[in-house]
């Protein structure tokens, strides 16, 4: 449901660990691009202030213990009007003989009255993004603020590019600002109005729960895309949707339609313009931007996913298929003005003094202390523990790297004899094997230990 106030002090998550499912395999931990991770006692644990929702940890989990939180779907009838806010995205994922106006009419029938795309906005915001573009007063590039992933990314791993990022509200929120004008018009009451975001991935639930940049998201709740998929698929194949039902899928614009694919706002940028995806490329090329190694590129987009949003973690179909179904289809409106001036007009009504994000605060993830003289003092500590850490990254000890092991160590979360290298070292002194092994079992459980003969193979 709708949020208050976004706590400016912690960050909202939608990953979440179930402790009961977790077999601590350090799957997520090896794959967290933040290194958000840790084992202890033989079961992931997060740290919120690193994580940045990309689902990553999602995408590799092999018991299902990283789950993705949703609203609950009966939340919607507490309204009396229950907008359904669709990427375009969800139109790709579907069969060829499901038409987008069965998709539409589905979601009717599920208890939805209005269906509306999250693109709808995008002509509107077109010509924004490239006088933001043309007239930055700040160092370029300029950082596309569309993906919530990215945005986090640079907060808590390169604060030093937050001046860098578009201080533009991406199109979910101006599409909602313009649905609710456009039910209050036709006399609903404000507080009757629910508008409901279909989401391909957890950062853009994280996003509505705790957003950044605003105090608050005016989406009322959040729902799964694979959740919604099924259900849509559902009331398709067993027939259950009425054909009377008159509501019919709006077309969107070409590159309305191409907006949430990899290139879809790069390409409406007047400059040179760069389209990164998947979270391993944008942090190899966000280093060689803070280290000052990419010059003349003015715009940057930059998605978490491997192909955009077609590749989020909560997306049903296969990415590849999807993104050619949506080019073909945008292919064919090419040539078709699908927004009028009327429309492109109430959008600036409705977001007349709403389009542009507060600046954006770091939030570093190495960041130590809040004083400044003990966080130098820490890391003065983390750098003395690096002499003596193996420095192979292996995660035995619980952590993801050996750096993250000595920071944590620093921080009190950790001791430096869960290092197995220096406890063969400690050994020869003071650290009895008993010792030595209750720490293992402390960092991996004590099942992790016993002889299992079931564990699951998985050939290469």
């Amino acid at each position: 449901m709708r949020e208050n106030t976004a706590d400016r002090n912690s960050f909202r998550h939608a990953l979440t660990i179930d402790p009961d499912v977790c077999v601590g395999c350090a799957h997520c931990m090896r794959v967290c691009p933040t290194e958000a991770l840790r084992v202890r006692q033989g079961k992931a644990i997060l740290q919120n202030n690193r994580c940045i929702d990309c689902g990553e940890c999602f995408n590799v989990c092999p018991s299902g213990a990283i789950v993705i939180k949703q609203d609950e779907f009966d939340s919607i009838f507490a309204y009396q009007h229950r907008v359904a806010l669709i990427p375009s995205i969800i139109i790709g994922q579907f069969p060829e003989d499901v038409t987008p106006d069965m998709i539409c009419q589905a979601l009717v029938s599920i208890g939805f009255t209005k269906i509306m795309l999250v693109e709808d906005s995008v002509e509107y915001l077109i010509p924004q993004v490239r006088n933001y573009v043309e007239n930055a007063d700040c160092e370029k590039p300029i950082i596309s603020s569309y993906c919530p992933a990215i945005v986090r990314l640079i907060q808590v791993k390169f604060p030093s590019l937050v001046g860098n990022l578009m201080l533009l509200r991406p199109p979910l929120d101006l599409t909602t600002a313009y649905v609710k004008q456009e039910l209050v018009r036709e006399g609903a009451a404000e507080e009757q109005i629910g508008v409901f975001y279909i989401t391909p991935c957890a950062a853009k639930i994280a996003a509505v729960k705790s957003p950044v940049g605003e105090d608050r998201s005016e989406v009322t709740g959040v729902f799964n895309m694979d959740y919604i998929y099924n259900r849509i698929l559902r009331e398709i194949r067993h027939k259950d949707v009425d054909p009377s039902i008159a509501v019919k899928y709006k077309p969107l614009s070409a590159r309305s339609l191409r907006w949430s694919l990899t290139g879809g706002e790069a390409n409406e940028v007047k400059g040179s313009c760069l389209a990164i995806d998947g979270i391993a490329n944008v942090i190899q090329f966000l280093e060689k931007v803070e280290n000052e190694e990419i010059t003349g590129v003015d715009f940057l987009e930059l998605r978490s996913c491997d192909q955009s949003c077609a590749g989020g973690a909560l997306t049903a179909g296969n990415r590849f298929i999807a993104v050619e179904h949506l080019h073909k289809d945008s292919v064919a409106l090419s040539s078709k003005k699908v927004v009028s001036d009327k429309i492109l007009c109430d959008y600036k009504t409705a977001n007349e003094g709403k389009t542009a994000l507060r600046r954006v605060e770091p939030r570093s993830m190495l960041k130590l202390d809040e004083d400044m003289g003990m966080a130098m003092q820490k890391m003065e500590r983390v750098n003395r523990m690096m002499c003596h850490l193996p420095g192979v990254d292996c995660g035995v000890c619980g952590a993801p790297s050996c750096s993250a092991l000595a920071e944590d160590i620093v921080q009190g979360e950790a001791t430096i004899s869960q290092c197995v290298f220096l406890q063969r070292t400690m050994e020869q002194n003071k650290l009895s094997p008993d010792h030595a092994f209750k720490i293992m079992k402390q960092v991996w459980g004590d099942d992790r230990f016993k002889k299992n003969c079931h564990k699951p193979y998985k050939s290469k």
